[in-house]
């Protein structure tokens, strides 16, 4: 239940980001951050209607793919984040910050890159591209940035077709790269590690360690010093995944002792979160 409720504040916490480098950085500038936000603030750049009610309704049909695509959870963290971006680009004032658009680009990318990587880090999204690209992710092993920086390249392009003013272009493609490049520091699910757990409680520990549809080898071992048997758990998971496994460790076998590697690459089966 704590766990529960953490995840639910860095989502917040993340959402709070994301609108702060909107309202503080990009829109003042008419800078776009691409996918759904972008599409958001380049239809509201050209119309009346409400850039935080076009994120609403831009996502709706997303979040609803999603939904039988990449789990509940995963939806449900990702519509927090949605609705609470929502709700903090009306209360969060637009200001200009910096006048220098380069700059506004450069800190409006870190903000929604760390905004997030807090949502994915906690096990959601913040919805839009971050959608797709979980759900291209989950079939093909590549950096979720890069996937969501190669679909917001689109937005990109229809931005200076529709504005022809290539110089927000550009100052947006570089807040869509920094966004992308601080999101792969904080969510790393392309990265693979082997974790070897020495546990007594074999048999309650794989009861959970299965729920997760990771392959585990069971191996037995035989202590140097006390010449106790037991047993050792070994399986590969993802650093993104991992937090999770480490959360079942420590409630199942709070004693278990366990090592963590880096692993190089994976060869064979492995299935793709």
């Amino acid at each position: 239940m704590l766990r529960q409720i953490w995840n639910c504040i860095a989502v917040i916490f993340g959402a709070a980001l994301i609108a702060s480098g909107f309202n503080l950085f990009l829109i003042p500038h008419r800078l776009l951050s691409g996918g759904v936000s972008g599409l958001s603030m380049l239809v509201g750049y050209f119309t009346p209607i409400n850039i935080s009610l076009l994120y609403l309704l831009f996502n709706i049909p997303l979040l609803v793919a999603g939904w039988f695509q990449l789990g509940r959870r995963f939806i449900m963290l990702s519509m927090l984040s949605v609705v609470a971006t929502t709700w903090f680009l009306t209360i969060i004032p637009e200001y200009l910050v910096a006048t220098d658009m380069l700059l506004s680009s450069v800190f409006g990318g870190v903000l929604v890159g760390l905004g997030c990587g807090f949502s994915f880090r906690a096990g959601g999204s913040s919805g839009g591209f971050d959608i797709l690209g979980s759900i291209i992710t989950k079939f093909r092993d590549f950096p979720v940035g890069n996937v969501v920086v190669s679909l917001n390249g689109l937005v990109i392009l229809a931005a200076a077709y529709f504005d022809n003013n290539w110089n927000l272009a550009l100052a947006s493609m570089v807040s869509i790269y920094v966004t992308g490049k601080v999101l792969d520091m904080i969510h790393i699910s392309h990265l693979k590690v082997t974790v070897y757990i020495v546990t007594n409680r074999t048999d309650e520990l794989l009861q959970h360690l299965i729920g997760l549809q990771r392959g585990v080898t069971k191996i037995k071992t035989e202590g140097a010093y006390s010449l106790v048997e037991k047993d050792m758990l070994m399986t590969v998971t993802t650093r993104y995944e991992l937090a999770e496994l480490q959360r079942i460790i420590r409630t199942t076998d709070p004693q278990a002792f366990v090592n963590i590697v880096e692993t190089v690459g994976v060869m064979g089966s492995f299935r793709k979160r």
